[in-house]
């Protein structure tokens, strides 16, 4: 079997189909895709939202609830508790050969419950309400994609931690701020990619180190400022001064981080790797958060996956899952589904079904098997109606309004996810502007309109906290990037009446403090932040690399490193490469034209560890 290229029916650019993705295919039984990796991991990520919260009304209960879809959704949305218990039967409908599958599955969509979020009765009942894919929090508040934390704020995928605020990807964590991709840390801030870390700012790529500030690269240091080793004292007086300005003291790590090599992608304990922050697995490709995984391909975030390709979050486990979102906790060969666990297997084209099997194109069941659009049927009749469904998908195919075909091996179509591009995860790694994802055929929702005015401006944000008087608490403040100062260089938002904001970060505009956010900065002795949480969460999705690949090669040219700009690193040791340029190549997240010096594994194992 030959490598194949092939023309995406997307992006229209080229993508090759290796042997062994068609032997994958013929194992599952499923055609090859005729989207490239890139637009289909896309098109997963339009249908999970895990930051907009809306209030509206349970359709159950009629209580007012927080959830994740905003009250003109078309299907009902019911508590998460009500949604988990018997108090309702999913609705139905019988198959009819005269429509497209994918128009009797919205039809199917439009009318079954959903749950407001998806978290756990137990987080709400330990005061974590303001969350959403997440679970077994306490006292938790706008927590997302994050479980078994307690008193954490403002985080994305923030696990078994506590007491953290402002963090992105850290784990078993205490007391840390603005940190990304750090383990086993306490009272860590501003600082990327460390493990083991304590009572230390501004660090890059460091483990176990403590009482450091602004360094790269170091192992089993203390009292180290800008990577230079100080006397305890000599540490103390200059950490007091840095600590005065954290603006200028950000601006000066940023520049001095860009003087030593990066690691050309993040893999512990891993072999045949093609991807980025890959751990304890092996024969893994273009791939991108990936823990315990064996033989996996274009998948993102994946726990203990074997044999998937095309999954995007969860897994723990799951195995021969493919063109899915959500689907984990015992899932065995899933296709085509969303949110869909725990204990699902043999399913394909399902939403939102939990400990099930044999199902196709079903929504919102619990404990069942050959159920087709919700309705049961006996085994032979479900083995006997499949078939035909997926020669029917064949031959009546779906077509979208930009023209795209979807016959049966296709993900749902976009048009079908129940939120707007800048609703979901594809925003935030795939960002466009309301122009762009219009152009594409995704939809965009405007800002909902907001009755608050701004009491504190931006510029009068007291600069150091113990200058912040407790009636904090009870303004609404600017966002630094509100521009209604600016209104020249700005549009108009009718319903507010006011400019809207440059950034296109999902800007609220303004935001508040809260009581124990206040409490934590005081004790902490850490300043006001600038933005709103939503800019706030896209900056530090801006400090990690995309996921995306480039073939590159080491930039190690001897004695020294390639000149990038102004910073040309000196080795510190000699190379197996001598004085001649290191001859390895790689697959890299550091695009080219990153500033970073990027060093292959062995040159940089050379230099740092």
């Amino acid at each position: 079997m030959a490598s194949e290229t092939r023309k995406c029916q997307n992006c229209k650019s080229d993508f090759i189909i290796e042997p062994e993705d068609f032997r994958f295919y013929e194992k599952i039984s499923v055609p090859p895709p005729t989207w490239c990796p890139e637009c289909r991991v896309v098109r997963r990520m339009v249908f999970r939202n895990e930051r907009a919260l809306y209030k509206r009304k349970c359709d159950f209960s009629k209580k007012e609830i927080i959830s994740q879809y905003h009250a003109d959704i078309l299907f009902p949305v019911y508590e998460t508790r009500i949604v988990y218990s018997d108090d309702w039967e999913p609705p139905y409908l019988d198959y009819d050969p005269t429509k497209s599958f994918f128009e009797q599955l919205a039809q199917l969509s439009n009318i079954v419950p959903r749950p407001a979020l998806l978290t756990d009765v137990t987080s709400i009942e330990h005061n974590s309400l303001y969350q959403n894919a997440a679970s077994r929090n306490k006292n938790c508040y706008m927590v997302f994609a994050s479980g078994d934390n307690e008193q954490c704020l403002y985080g994305s995928n923030v696990d078994y931690s506590k007491d953290c605020i402002e963090n992105f990807f850290i784990r078993d964590c205490e007391l840390c701020h603005k940190c990304i991709d750090c383990i086993k840390s306490y009272k860590l801030y501003f600082s990327q990619d460390c493990q083991e870390c304590t009572e230390s700012y501004f660090l890059y790529d460091c483990r176990n180190c403590n009482n450091c500030f602004g360094c790269v690269g170091l192992r089993n240091k203390s009292y180290c400022y800008f990577n230079q080793q100080c006397s305890k004292k000599e540490y103390e007086n200059m950490l007091g001064g840095a600590l005065k300005s954290l603006t200028t003291s950000k601006k000066s790590f940023e520049s001095f981080r860009l003087k030593y090599p990066h690691r050309f992608s993040s893999i512990k304990n891993s072999t045949n790797i093609k991807g980025n922050f890959i751990f304890n697995s092996r024969n893994i490709k273009n791939s991108f958060m990936i823990y315990d995984c064996e033989d996996c391909k274009n998948c993102y975030k994946l726990v203990a996956g074997k044999s998937c390709h095309d999954v995007s979050d969860w897994g723990d486990p799951g195995e021969l899952c493919y063109e899915s979102i959500t689907v984990g906790k015992n899932a065995y060969q899933c296709l085509f589904s969303n949110n869909c666990w725990p204990g699902c297997s043999d399913i394909q084209y399902c939403n939102t079904c939990s400990v099930s099997n044999n199902l196709f194109a079903c929504i919102g069941l619990r404990n069942k098997s050959y159920c087709i659009l919700n309705k049961q049927y006996t085994k032979e009749e479900y083995e006997a109606l499949l078939p035909r469904i997926i020669k029917h998908m064949n031959d009546m195919p779906y077509i979208d309004k930009k023209g795209r075909v979807y016959r049966y091996g296709e993900f749902f179509p976009p048009e079908l996810s129940p939120f707007s591009y800048n609703e979901t995860i594809a925003q935030e790694y795939f960002p466009l502007t309301k122009e762009e994802a219009i152009k594409q055929g995704y939809s965009w929702k405007d800002p909902e309109p907001r009755n608050y005015q701004i009491t504190l401006k931006n510029k009068d944000i007291p600069d150091h906290i113990k200058d912040v008087p407790d009636s904090i608490l009870n303004e609404i403040i600017e966002c630094a990037h509100n521009v209604e100062s600016n209104v020249e260089s700005s549009t108009f938002n009718n319903t507010l009446g006011c400019p809207t904001t440059k950034c296109n970060e999902q800007c609220t505009q303004a935001f508040r403090i809260i009581p124990s956010e206040l409490d934590f900065l005081r004790k902490q002795n850490l300043p006001l932040p600038r933005l709103c949480p939503n800019c706030r969460h896209y900056q530090r999705i801006k400090q990690r690399n995309p996921l995306k690949l480039w073939h590159r090669r080491c930039e190690c040219e001897g004695q020294k490193s390639k000149l990038k700009g102004q910073n040309q690193y000196q080795n510190t040791i000699t190379h197996e490469h001598a004085d001649s340029s290191c001859p390895n190549e790689f697959e890299t997240s550091y695009a080219p034209e990153r500033p970073e010096i990027v060093y292959c594994e062995q040159c940089y194992v050379k230099e740092v560890v």
